[in-house]
């Protein structure tokens, strides 16, 4: 039985991995509603810890640096007034790191961030974040669409449990699953941060 590929391996199109020296980290939605609001996530502690080092490893690297920032409405998710709605400590932007606001999953829509990364002149982009299925899917696929080459950082993602019917997907399940369908035909992944020094 012939190995199973990706469609970026069958086509000829995939690539090797960024590394920080010549790309760019997004940080998608790394906000407290992941951590005490309703949509906590249960895997965000780890995926916390390799954020942080990610981002750690980036600055000391001269790496560009963009947060997302997902504005929610007043008294619901990731309300802006609230302190759900903000960036969490561990990884909050320094001064001089660009911070895109936005109001729907893709973060290329209705945002200036395909400007603000044109601005920066790499290709290449090191994404991680929240949530698997959802802001980290959504902007993936569309980077493709811009051109853009996205490298994954499995854990320094995280999700959250699905219902489905009368049954409910686990966090884990989703996120591998989903990791898997992006890799296919749309990004590289990598296990941690490790691989990109």
């Amino acid at each position: 039985m012939s190995k199973i590929q990706t469609m970026l391996q069958l086509s000829g199109r995939g690539y090797a991995p960024a590394q920080l020296a010549n790309a760019t980290l997004l940080i998608i939605d790394v906000q407290e509603e992941y951590r005490s609001g309703v949509l906590a996530l249960p895997g965000l502690g780890k995926a916390l810890e390799e954020i942080a080092c990610l981002l750690n490893a980036a600055r000391q690297a001269g790496t560009p640096i963009v947060h997302v920032h997902h504005l929610g409405i007043s008294g619901g998710l990731f309300d802006p007034q609230a302190p759900r709605g903000q960036i969490m400590p561990e990884a909050a932007p320094l001064p001089g790191e660009t911070v895109i606001a936005k109001r729907m999953p893709n973060a290329f829509s209705g945002t200036d961030l395909h400007e603000r990364l044109q601005q920066l002149g790499r290709l290449d982009l090191i994404v991680c974040g929240f949530m698997t299925h959802s802001s980290i899917s959504t902007t993936v696929r569309a980077a493709k669409d811009y051109g853009y080459r996205c490298t994954l950082v499995d854990s320094a993602c995280a999700t959250r449990d699905l219902p489905i019917g009368d049954d409910v997907l686990d966090a884990q399940q989703i996120h591998r699953m989903e990791m898997a369908i992006l890799a296919d035909n749309f990004a590289v992944c990598v296990q941690d941060s490790k691989a990109l020094c």
